[in-house]
């Protein structure tokens, strides 16, 4: 397998990694209110979200910027429960009109800045011994991460389709449900979280 699929592979992995499923819960909140209608607006979401992780990975590969990894393992989760309660306090009404899906652009480039943090040590010991030099690999690796959260947001839509019109959820109770389900998930991992030790 060439450098290039082994990256673009790496990084679907980062999003479709089922222990490290923060990538996943975030998804998820950032997807729930969203319908197959507002596919435009959601692609831009998820794109500017990818933006921004392969931004701060760029950075921390070159070593341009730095923070402990303890306040990025903090603000992780962080991002997704602020992710969630926007999404269960409005209630899916923000992508009902074309300038209010404003503030989730700034929100998922900023919380794609503090994931890419995150992973960026990891990143630069994948370099080590590979032929790629560091811009190519990282393109690659966003590549990846791309197509990995695109997957991920057309299975939620699905679900969301299924729910609706199978189950008769209403849009607002889908996107209540699913908000509150990552609430759930992520409120223990900040509770129990090292930063306040």
């Amino acid at each position: 397998m060439s450098d290039f699929w082994i990256f673009v592979e790496i990084g679907a992995k980062h999003v479709l990694n089922w222990n490290g499923y923060d990538h996943l819960l975030f998804l998820l909140a950032l997807t729930a209110p969203y319908a197959f209608s507002d596919w435009k607006r959601l692609l831009i979401s998820v794109s500017l979200f990818t933006l921004g992780h392969t931004i701060s990975l760029f950075l921390g590969a070159y070593e341009l910027f730095s923070v402990q990894p303890r306040i990025v393992e903090f603000l992780i989760p962080l991002t997704i429960f602020v992710t969630a309660l926007f999404t269960l306090l409005s209630l899916g009404k923000f992508s009902k009109t074309k300038n209010s899906n404003q503030p989730i652009y700034y929100i998922t480039v900023f919380f794609g800045l503090i994931h890419g943090l995150g992973f960026s040590y990891y990143f630069n010991s994948l370099l080590a011994g590979s032929s790629s030099t560091k811009l190519f690999s990282l393109i690659q690796f966003s590549v990846g991460i791309e197509l990995a959260q695109v997957l991920v947001v057309v299975l939620v839509l699905i679900f969301s389709y299924v729910f609706q019109s199978v189950l008769r959820f209403s849009q607002r109770d889908f996107t209540l449900t699913l908000s509150a389900f990552v609430l759930g998930v992520v409120l223990p991992l900040l509770i129990e979280n090292p930063i306040w030790h």
